[in-house]
């Protein structure tokens, strides 16, 4: 598969991963829709695309996930539809479960999974109707386990792996395809901007985010799994990948590596 014209739109995409990887699509000449809060910040990623005039920008709140069908409308009317929908947007987390408010953890679904699956959802009739389309899902290696201090979040990327592995199944016949893809840590904002237990972002640097792999490499591996289709795919450090494996085949010995993990 080829990159070239296709039409992809993606969420999150003002900064981190997303920005990285509008601009590695834009570099494979495909045309793209991007979509976040922030005006301003997608505004900076379009002019850093190689082909700003293939690049078009649609502003979206995952939060206000009620009021997602027009803007599924909407990206499907820019280049007349639309071939790729990479759910990107996301929060995360850093606070013990005892210590997060419970309208913290509705904040978290209600971002992460319920305003992704509304965007789906708002899309997948198009792609059904043209027995095409691609879901790429961002969701985490704590997506496939959990660890300290992200409990909710954990939880919303492991409720998106038992969406889209059921939508994968249920839409094989229409030739629409879901990759689910498993970042470990990224040199991005995810920790500065996680919310803690009140709410309020962390607003620091976690050591192992700034130790991750960088977003632009991130990108083009990202892109990689799309491009060969993949339907799960882990980019992540050797002890993210680690973790993984060993809580599917020795799920206590996991359970007790999990405990020893720094909670700082």
């Amino acid at each position: 598969m080829s990159f070239n014209d296709k039409i992809i739109w993606i969420t999150g995409a003002s900064s981190g991963i997303g920005k990285a990887l509008a601009i590695q699509l834009s570099n494979q000449n495909a045309k793209l829709i991007l979509s976040s809060r922030k005006k301003e910040g997608l505004e900076l990623v379009k002019n850093q695309c190689k082909n700003k005039d293939d690049v078009k920008i649609i502003t979206l709140d995952l939060e206000d996930y009620s009021n997602l069908q027009h803007k599924a409308d909407e990206a499907i009317a820019v280049f007349g539809k639309v071939d790729i929908l990479i759910n990107n947007g996301g929060i995360s987390q850093r606070s013990f479960a005892s210590e997060t408010n419970i309208e913290v953890d509705k904040r978290i679904m209600d971002i992460n999974y319920l305003g992704t699956v509304a965007l789906t959802k708002a899309i997948l009739p198009h792609f059904i109707k043209n027995k095409n389309g691609h879901f790429v899902v961002t969701t985490s290696i704590v997506g496939k386990i959990g660890t300290p201090l992200r409990s909710s979040y954990a939880a919303s990327k492991h409720a998106l792996h038992g969406f889209f592995d059921s939508l994968r199944a249920e839409q094989h016949q229409n030739k629409i395809a879901v990759t689910l893809v498993c970042p470990g840590f990224v040199n991005t904002n995810v920790s500065k901007n996680a919310l803690t237990g009140d709410g309020t972002p962390q607003e620091k640097m976690d050591v192992a985010t700034e130790n991750g792999i960088q977003p632009e490499r991130f990108a083009k591996l990202m892109a990689k799994a799309i491009k060969n289709r993949k339907e799960e795919v882990y980019i992540a450090g050797v002890k993210e990948k680690l973790g993984v494996y060993v809580k599917r085949f020795f799920p206590k010995i996991f359970s007790v590596m999990v405990r020893k993990l720094s909670v700082t």
